[in-house]
């Protein structure tokens, strides 16, 4: 019996819906690891836990439908250095939230579409023209406003959040170039498994168990949090065009928000209100912009 028809605007919906609360996940990891570093668990061991968790749940799933389809990648160094940059921004990541607001952290990831865009020059060899280079020059002084380096709200742990933007950077570049090799469920099945092996020689040495009941609750949300985000936004992915889900992970500032405020009691400050739509405007500019340069050449004029 062939599947129902579904009208392309309502597959569309469910992506976007999807990709909303794939991004609300996201959140949930972040709090997750804020709220297990104030229990006093290492970051190294959330950072274990975090794909540790993902990495069974992915066996779990996908080894009985996939066999050792799922272990066999068409390029395994490729999804090492993926793995291993997607692991360095996830540990930068979970020490910067120990001791910033997860809005400030959160505002600084959004440097990612502009260091992608910056990036592709010179590992890609695409060409970025200058009307992308002062949108990515406007989002990097909406940081400084967020930030404010010289002054005494500026925090050493606001270099750790633009390394894991760029670690993330690194690692969005690299999915480019596993997508077309191996399949989604491989290439989640490797970011676990590299990360696991990176860090089980080290995590006995950092190694302590949750006190409480929220710390357990946190201990193994992290993982499922993890796992569930990626998946949805995967499915998402097949049901509308990157082009349309692309600006809804800006909404996830508001899902930020509403938890450092609600659960840490640290709302956001009268400059992030400032510098934090700085920086998805230019974000922002540069998706329409790739995306008009998307179209056939011949519809376009070619960026200078």
């Amino acid at each position: 019996m062939p599947a129902p028809f579904v009208p392309p605007a309502e597959r569309r919906l469910l992506g976007i819906g999807l990709t909303l609360i794939g991004y609300f996940m996201f959140t949930g990891i972040d709090s997750s690891a804020k709220w297990l570093g104030l229990v006093g668990i290492s970051f190294i061991q959330i950072v274990f836990l975090r794909y540790f968790l993902h990495l069974l749940l992915v066996a779990a799933i996908h080894l009985p439908r996939h066999g050792r389809a799922l272990v066999r990648s068409g390029n395994v160094k490729l999804q090492a250095l993926r793995a291993l940059a997607l692991m360095g921004a996830t540990a930068c990541n979970f020490l910067a939230v120990q001791y910033l607001p997860l809005t400030v952290t959160g505002a600084i990831g959004f440097t990612v579409p502009l260091l992608i865009c910056a990036l592709s020059v010179p590992l890609l060899g695409e060409h970025v023209g200058w009307r992308r280079w002062v949108a990515i020059g406007v989002g990097l002084i909406g940081i400084l406003v967020i930030v404010r380096p010289g002054t005494d709200a500026f925090h050493p742990a606001t270099l750790l959040c633009l390394l894991a933007a760029l670690s993330t950077a690194f690692y969005m570049l690299l999915t480019r170039r596993v997508s077309g090799i191996d399949s989604a469920a491989t290439s989640q099945f490797y970011v676990g498994i590299f990360a696991t092996i990176c860090l089980l020689p080290i995590v006995p040495f950092f190694w302590s168990w949750p006190s409480s009941t929220d710390g357990w609750i946190a201990f193994f949300a992290v993982g499922l949090f993890g796992f569930v985000g990626h998946q949805l936004i995967t499915v998402a992915a097949g049901f509308a065009p990157a082009t349309v889900l692309a600006p809804f992970a800006y909404f996830q500032i508001f899902f930020l928000a509403g938890s450092s405020w609600l659960i840490f009691n640290q709302p956001p400050d009268m400059w992030l209100y400032i510098g934090a739509p700085i920086v998805i405007a230019s974000g922002l500019y540069i998706w329409l912009r790739e995306r008009q340069l998307a179209r056939p050449l011949n519809a376009v004029a070619t960026e200078h």
